[in-house]
């Protein structure tokens, strides 16, 4: 069994595959003062509530764009489960050639949905990652990373409302039945999911242009991400667990028994 992982800003998402089957997947909060002993003893409770023996776990694999967490994740998969741990970084196999200005900028999370998002579905096609921040990327035909786009994502743009406003309230991120809002709440929820139903239509749109390919797919992922793609007709496919398939894909193309 494979341990695959993907530490983000926000939460750690933790699955399990067996084969090719993804048999379990969890969330936790990102807290950088855990220790290794608190991971390792998290995540062997959550084998155990779900009748995973640990003991089959033979590898894994970590994406992370949060440095600190590394060092007491990477030693708590070493001393519970007495593995190595492929972490997604440079000298990877990935199979995506990154043609940014600076590579070594690129988040690994984004680097596992393109992987996962252009050995599945092909390219070109644009990749959408609804997380802490949204992340737009585009993948030429030939598996090249080319151009990125980040914008604020929805929890942070929700957030800032509440937070850097003396009367607005917290709110719950739900699309309202219309736009025609007649109080604070709805009001609120209206700017930000129709604004942002409108930010990833004319993000898409302007892609598309740029590059003269209209019929480039559109691929989405991430948290808060099938509220935007249940209400648009750019994004072509939304697949919630794009994360852990790019995961399993790199593993596989690096593990070495």
């Amino acid at each position: 069994m494979i341990l695959v992982v993907d530490i983000g800003n926000t939460n750690i998402v933790i699955g399990v595959y067996k084969g090719n089957e993804l048999i379990g997947n969890w969330r936790m909060v990102t807290k950088n003062e855990k220790t290794s002993d608190e991971y390792g003893i998290f995540i062997l409770n959550l084998l155990k509530y779900n009748n995973i023996d640990y003991h089959n776990i033979n590898s894994a694999i970590v994406s992370s764009v949060v440095p600190n967490v590394m060092y007491s994740f990477e030693n708590a998969l070493k001393k519970f489960f007495n593995i190595e741990t492929i972490v997604v970084g440079p000298g990877v196999k990935t199979g995506i050639t990154i043609m940014n200005d600076n590579p070594r900028e690129v988040g690994a999370d984004r680097i596992v949905g393109l992987v996962a998002a252009y050995d599945l579905y092909g390219g070109p096609l644009i990749v959408i990652d609804f997380g802490t921040a949204t992340t737009y990327d585009v993948v030429s035909e030939k598996g090249e990373f080319k151009y990125g786009i980040t914008s604020p994502g929805i929890q942070i743009s929700a957030d800032a409302l509440w937070q850097k406003t003396a009367q607005l309230p917290k709110i719950e991120i739900k699309k309202p039945d219309s736009i025609l809002a007649r109080n604070t709440v709805t009001s609120m929820q209206a700017g930000l999911v129709y604004g942002y139903i409108g930010q990833v239509e004319y993000i898409v749109k302007k892609i598309k242009e740029e590059l003269g390919n209209e019929s480039m797919k559109v691929v989405a992922t991430g948290g808060l991400g099938r509220l935007i793609a249940d209400e648009t007709s750019k994004i072509d496919i939304f697949d919630s667990l794009l994360l852990f398939k790019g995961l399993k894909i790199i593993h596989d193309k690096n593990y070495k028994k």
